[in-house]
């Protein structure tokens, strides 16, 4: 296990990622998009590997010792996962194929189910599409009201009008982290003020649960979606945890073979969770994968991870304002403690996707674009950013190799 107070070794940890070994325009790989997606760790690589070679079989229904040795790695892994972010129950563990298929599970099963025409739902101006979109169809088919938390000059959530806004409503559905500003939301504060009003708080932890000790019971959320491949994970399989009494009482999203206990020409009985919520053939390799990702983070230390994290940010934000001051913009917090490792910027008035062209010849990979956050992007007053986002991989290296870089790209187009 990880050895609590010792710093985490970037450079040690940089060489359990294969991708990273690559050299691309004469450059090393300094791979600053993981808000978007990671890379995968040798250890996930392998197991991935290893499951096809030796153990696939479909699991659950065949009595055959392969299917049940596939079975068993894959109930290992939701059991990993419960632990990871220390869920009450097993079952409480529903896999889907990513967190926007678990948001919209939730809106698709238990929007459903409890909203009704003047009914409120609570969103912020944080959120990503995958939190919003959903709530909106379902607003353009009921009738339902949508309720927005705004934002403070620094990019945090505006909770002085918080009460009003939750007053009938009956879900807070919400960012733990941002994925463009980021910045951290008091989610334990959000969810007691939920529950005061009655209402059922959801929390998207998709840029939260790669990057921070993670526990759903403190945080007192009712239901909680994240995806694997933000965290070392494959892609192709996303989580959703949900309280057992709250899921019980949520029909099915999905119909089909698993998620049925009988099926007769006059109706159907669901299966118990979580097969009730995993209809069809799952991502069984990508779960197993997970299961070994899960395993790779909680051998570095998420407290650890966060601590890593919080100085190569507190780094990017000294030295790249010391080195370019009015003529870089960074959105967000200023405060380490109040955010995660996202960096949205502007830079001397070139367009984002040349930052990231140019970027890319020096071998930085950066993201550009809206980072499906459209209604942000429109409140912070530009079409794009280009955003920096730092792991367990980066240090301060690869923040000084970005100065230097952008130095190449105000070369090139000024």
């Amino acid at each position: 296990m990880s050895a609590v107070g010792v710093p985490l070794d970037a450079a040690a940890v940089r060489k359990d990622f294969p991708v990273l070994d690559r050299v691309i325009h004469g450059r090393r790989v300094v791979y600053l998009d993981s808000a978007a997606s990671s890379q995968k760790p040798r250890a996930v690589i392998e197991a991935l590997s290893r499951f096809y070679e030796t153990s696939f079989a479909p699991i659950h229904r065949s009595a055959y010792e392969l299917a049940t040795e596939a079975t068993e790695a894959y109930e290992t892994a939701r059991r990993k996962v419960r632990r990871f972010i220390n869920g009450r129950r097993d079952h409480e563990v529903v896999f889907t194929k990513n967190a926007t298929e678990s948001l919209n599970l939730v809106v698709g099963s238990w929007g459903r189910a409890n909203l009704r025409a003047g009914d409120a739902v609570v969103l912020t101006h944080l959120e990503h599409h995958a939190n919003i979109v959903p709530w909106q169809m379902l607003a353009a088919e009921r009738g339902v009201e949508l309720r927005w938390i705004p934002l403070t000059a620094d990019g945090r959530l505006d909770l002085s009008d918080l009460d009003r806004l939750l007053e009938g409503a009956k879900a807070l559905s919400f960012s733990a982290m941002s994925n463009v500003l980021g910045t951290l939301a008091p989610v334990r504060e959000l969810t007691d003020a939920a529950h005061a009003h009655g209402a059922i708080a959801v929390v998207d932890a998709c840029q939260y649960v790669p990057h921070l000790p993670t526990d759903v019971q403190a945080m007192g959320a009712d239901l909680v979606a994240f995806s694997s491949h933000k965290m070392c994970g494959p892609t192709g399989v996303g989580v959703l945890w949900g309280r057992e009494e709250l899921l019980e009482a949520m029909p099915p999203f999905l119909g089909g073979g698993q998620m049925i206990s009988d099926v007769r020409l006059d109706g159907f009985t669901t299966a118990e969770l979580p097969a009730k919520f995993e209809a069809g053939t799952p991502p069984i390799a990508e779960v197993v994968g997970l299961g070994a990702a899960v395993d790779y983070l909680s051998e570095l230390g998420m407290a650890r991870v966060r601590a890593h994290e919080m100085t190569v940010t507190g780094h990017a934000l000294r030295s790249l304002k010391d080195r370019y001051g009015d003529d870089i913009t960074i959105h967000g917090p200023t405060e380490v403690e109040h955010r995660g490792g996202a960096l949205s910027f502007a830079f001397r008035g070139v367009h984002p996707h040349d930052i990231s062209q140019v970027l890319d010849q020096h071998g930085v990979c950066v993201r550009a674009g809206h980072h499906c956050a459209k209604p942000l992007m429109r409140l912070l007053g530009v079409g794009a950013t280009a955003r920096a986002s730092f792991y367990v991989y980066n240090d301060t290296d690869d923040v000084d190799a970005l100065a230097e870089a952008l130095e190449g790209t105000s070369a090139f187009f000024l």
